[in-house]
């Protein structure tokens, strides 16, 4: 597989970066940070996103929707990325699509319609503590009636206050640490002894800790099977992981093209700092670390949709190398930025912010390092 876009993919680029650079740009993300926006994106946007087709995807054409791939996904996240666009299409249109793909039709019909209109969003809950540690899950699922009541709490759940849809792993058999023994269950917003808290994170948007204190939900919310949900959360986690990396790309990509623009405007003894060739190698420096990360990340999301046994493997080499790259990219940027680069006035901090929050999600470059090497057998 070339690691190229091809002209369809290409053209849908050129799409994704025009509509959301006009339509979202960073200040689109200042203005919301400012006025204190409770919801953590513009629902209108989200609409938007929808009528882009972007919403729909992962969506198979069977159920309605683009039938595209993940390569198509991180195109549009790339662009988010680059425009620190708050926006729920990471947990939506990538992992809760991919969760349901693995659910019964009755759940596809069900959310992928609304999910493709722009009129549900979201969420992941799957941590429970400070880091990403999936097998650890502990939230309790017990059967109950016909069906299954969920007491424990989950952590750092994006838009988890204002999800129509929760996917939630919780343990049916089995202890914490465990592979076996997990399952996955679509909860919907509203259910009773359901509660999110919102707390801001670094980068000003909002993850809310949620409490499950006995939710009852029916059989009819697995995702799957019963205790056989590890292998839907491996794909949910390597379809998510891969666009974070993408994501990431983005914000590294647009903290390097603010660098530069920078480099060629300021100036000192009466030229542009970008002349100075102590700037100039720790430009070309990250350019390089940069392609080879994006390399990584579109080897990975080739690999997710041809169905590759080595999808999971390379999905967390790009999260690891993304994550590297774009804290090398926010790093040099402020500091090629100066003192100034510090301050709020300068949308480069945002960047590194973003990028930050990020690198943590679904596990850091050291999470996929350590995992990397027991899938090697370490």
């Amino acid at each position: 597989m070339p690691l190229f876009l091809n002209d369809e993919q290409a053209m849908l680029q050129d799409s994704a970066r025009a509509f959301i650079g006009e339509s979202a740009p960073v200040r689109h993300m200042r203005a919301l940070r400012d006025a204190g926006d409770a919801t953590g994106f513009s629902p209108a946007l989200w609409k938007q996103f929808a009528e882009m087709g972007f919403t729909a995807i992962l969506i198979g054409e069977a159920d309605g929707g683009m039938g595209l791939g993940h390569v198509e996904a991180g195109i549009v996240l790339e662009e988010i990325g680059r425009n620190l666009t708050p926006s729920p299409f990471l947990s939506t249109a990538v992992g809760a699509v991919t969760a349901l793909n693995g659910g019964s039709q009755a759940q596809r019909d069900l959310w992928f319609p609304r999910i493709a209109a722009g009129d549900a969003v979201a969420a992941l809950a799957i941590d429970e503590g400070a880091k990403h540690r999936p097998a650890q899950t502990a939230l309790a699922a017990e059967r109950s009636g016909n069906g299954f009541r969920l007491t424990g709490a989950k952590t750092f759940v994006a838009h988890g206050h204002v999800a129509d849809l929760i996917v939630v792993a919780a343990r049916t058999a089995g202890k914490p640490g465990e592979e076996a023994g997990i399952t996955l269950f679509a909860v919907e917003k509203g259910a009773r002894g359901l509660t999110a808290t919102p707390e801001r994170l670094a980068d000003a948007s909002l993850a809310a800790h949620m409490a499950f204190d006995g939710v009852e939900v029916d059989a009819d919310a697995v995702i799957g099977e019963v205790d056989g949900g590890w292998s839907g959360l491996t794909a949910l986690l390597s379809a998510g992981r891969s666009g974070a990396a993408s994501e990431l790309l983005g914000v590294g990509a647009g903290a390097m093209a603010m660098t530069v623009g920078y480099l060629k405007e300021r100036k000192q003894f009466g030229q542009p700092i970008g002349g100075f060739q102590a700037l100039q190698h720790r430009a070309a420096h990250l350019y390089s670390e940069l392609e080879v990360a994006r390399a990584a990340v579109l080897k990975a999301q080739q690999l997710l949709d041809a169905g590759s046994d080595g999808a999971t493997r390379a999905a967390m080499v790009a999260k690891a190398m993304t994550g590297l790259a774009t804290t090398l990219s926010v790093q040099e940027g402020v500091q090629m930025h100066g003192g100034i680069g510090m301050t709020d006035e300068y949308d480069i901090g945002f960047y590194m912010k973003r990028g930050r929050v990020l690198a943590e999600l679904f596990g850091d470059t050291n999470f996929q390092a350590d995992a990397i090497a027991r899938l090697a057998g370490y």
